[in-house]
């Protein structure tokens, strides 16, 4: 069954730094062999996670870049901004306001503190149950 995670930012290392929470969940999947996208709101938030990705943890290394490459299918990590099309993976990190587009096994909801993104993600939950996904929420 697919499935949909919400993690939903509350400590205060990730209400500060809310990419911290994407970066971790990426190098988790990394880690795991699970090849993944990133799909960022805009192209500004898209650079600011390719950045992000390079410096969070020194130790750290995750093979990524923005979409839209010849490269695209042997990276792990995709990070892709609106209007940017790429082929399905079976895990997405969603940072979008709308639920992710396309076929994968596993979606990522990350949600920022605000009031405003919280109800956002309400409707998502309700969306991804009616199309049969297991939802589980997850206080970060």
């Amino acid at each position: 069954m697919r499935r949909a995670d919400f993690y939903l930012i509350d400590k205060p290392r990730f209400r500060e730094d809310p990419l911290l929470l994407v970066c971790e969940l990426a190098r988790k999947a990394h880690a795991a062999g699970q090849p993944t996208l990133i799909l960022t709101r805009d192209f500004p938030q898209a650079e600011a996670v390719d950045e992000y990705l390079w410096s969070f943890d020194e130790d750290a290394f995750i093979p990524h870049q923005l979409a839209g490459d010849d490269d695209d299918e042997g990276t792990a990590v995709l990070i892709v901004p609106p209007g940017v099309d790429t082929a399905d993976r079976p895990l997405v990190i969603n940072l979008r306001d709308t639920c992710a587009p396309g076929q994968y096994d596993r979606v990522l909801e990350v949600v920022a503190a605000d009031p405003a993104e919280r109800d956002g993600s309400r409707v998502r939950w309700q969306e991804y149950k009616r199309d049969g996904f297991a939802v589980a929420k997850h206080d970060m």
